[in-house]
């Protein structure tokens, strides 16, 4: 299976590739560097790649979020090109503000498409309290990196996308180019390294086989007890009912949103990798063990918390224990509530050989992530916006008595 994931072809038709070389020609702004990247991306396969898992539909209502005034800008023109030529309706795109991003443009000839994108910006304008009605007549809403929220507002207009997302409508790419971490869990900025790994997964993953894998991984987790055990002293177990498992294997399609049953099922990860779930919260028990990584503004190591119910109930640490409650407890209820198991199956977002740094939240090939926080977006009923994640290259995972990870590799024929 391993082996099976990795397509060197791109899944691009050469009509699609040779309209976005022109469109890139006529449109581009920049040659797509920037200060910490030194080597160009190839924004136009990359574009043509999220259209590709977009699947549009004739007649599909397509808005970008973005930042503007970083490399992205870009992939912009590409994008908006590609909807069209899809049979679209292009929308334009605004930051997280609601400010129409002054890239990207409509190319000459393009018809009403500058119309309808000036159209849906007025309606939009940039108070948020007004924003609800017409993201509600979006299809599909890319979020470009560096598309940060705004944290001084009440709201931003992606937050205010999973709104939608959460009433049963519409779907969203949530196309990253963040989430590269360090083994104490201090996310890192994107350098040439992440740019070759993350290019690479959204370029040549065979996302057919991975969807395969993310499948049967899926139908596997209510065979029995899950447990998940590491090196260090983990040794939790839980079970999983019916209740939805994500499969972010990058179908982004009307046809996917439409089986959706939680807030994640509708809002794509690009790049692509992980299975999510949500644990029956009160079968939740046993310990994990936590890597050296600051806690509460202070660095803890030795970390253990113990669960009963899904609840912390006991925290033990070698040092900065006082750090770890200070966070959890100031977190309320989410502080103290397991949130997720997600395990990553895309071997090209894998740990680089040699190298130590977890590539994109823990997406790639057997790396396991324990969540604490906020389970709503996957389904549950735990509030309150807090998420500590925690990723694990060394663990093991059982379901229902078979080996799925073994020592942070997953078994072959899986």
């Amino acid at each position: 299976m391993r082996d099976s994931i990795i397509d060197r072809h791109r899944i691009v038709s050469c009509a699609m590739a040779i309209f976005l070389v022109h469109a890139l020609s006529a449109c581009t702004p920049g040659d797509g560097r920037d200060a910490a990247a030194g080597e160009a991306l190839d924004f136009e396969a990359l574009s043509a790649s999220i259209l590709a898992r977009m699947d549009l539909q004739p007649g599909e209502r397509v808005l970008l979020v973005g930042e503007g005034g970083t490399r992205w800008d870009a992939i912009v023109p590409l994008l908006r090109a590609g909807v069209r030529a899809a049979g679209g309706v292009d929308l334009g795109a605004v930051d997280v503000r609601g400010a129409v991003l002054a890239v990207g443009g409509p190319v000459a000839g393009a018809g009403s498409a500058a119309g309808r994108s000036a159209e849906f910006a007025a309606a939009l304008g940039t108070a948020p309290e007004g924003w609800a009605e017409p993201l509600a007549t979006v299809d599909v809403a890319v979020k470009l990196p560096g598309a940060a929220a705004d944290l001084t507002l009440d709201n931003d207009v992606y937050r205010a996308l999973q709104d939608v997302l959460r009433s049963g409508r519409g779907r969203t790419v949530h196309f990253h180019w963040a989430g590269a971490t360090s083994f104490e869990m201090e996310e890192l900025a994107a350098d040439d390294r992440v740019d070759r790994v993350y290019q690479t997964a959204v370029l040549d993953t065979d996302y057919a086989a991975l969807a395969d894998a993310l499948a049967a991984f899926e139908a596997a987790l209510t065979s029995g007890p899950v447990r998940v055990t590491t090196p260090a002293g983990t040794d939790i177990t839980f079970l999983v009912d019916d209740g939805p498992v994500t499969r972010q294997d990058g179908d982004a399609s009307g046809a996917r949103a439409e089986r959706a049953r939680n807030l994640i099922d509708r809002e794509v990860e690009i790049p692509a990798g992980a299975a999510r779930v949500l644990p029956v919260l009160e079968s939740v028990v046993g310990r994990i063990a936590f890597p050296p990584a600051q806690w509460g503004g202070e660095r803890a190591e030795g970390v253990v918390l113990r669960f009963e119910e899904g609840r912390v109930v006991e925290v033990e640490a070698d040092a900065g224990r006082d750090g770890v409650l200070r966070e959890i407890e100031g977190a309320g209820e989410a502080g103290r509530t397991f949130r997720e198991l997600g395990v990553g199956f895309n071997p090209l977002l894998a740990i680089p050989e040699g190298e130590e740094w977890i590539p994109y939240y823990g997406y790639g090939d057997a790396v396991v992530r324990l969540s604490l926080g906020d389970n709503t977006e996957l389904g549950g009923s735990v509030g309150g916006g807090y998420v500590r994640w925690n990723f694990f290259a060394d663990a093991t995972v059982t379901v229902g008595g078979e080996v799925w990870v073994e020592g942070g590799r997953l078994v072959e024929g899986r």
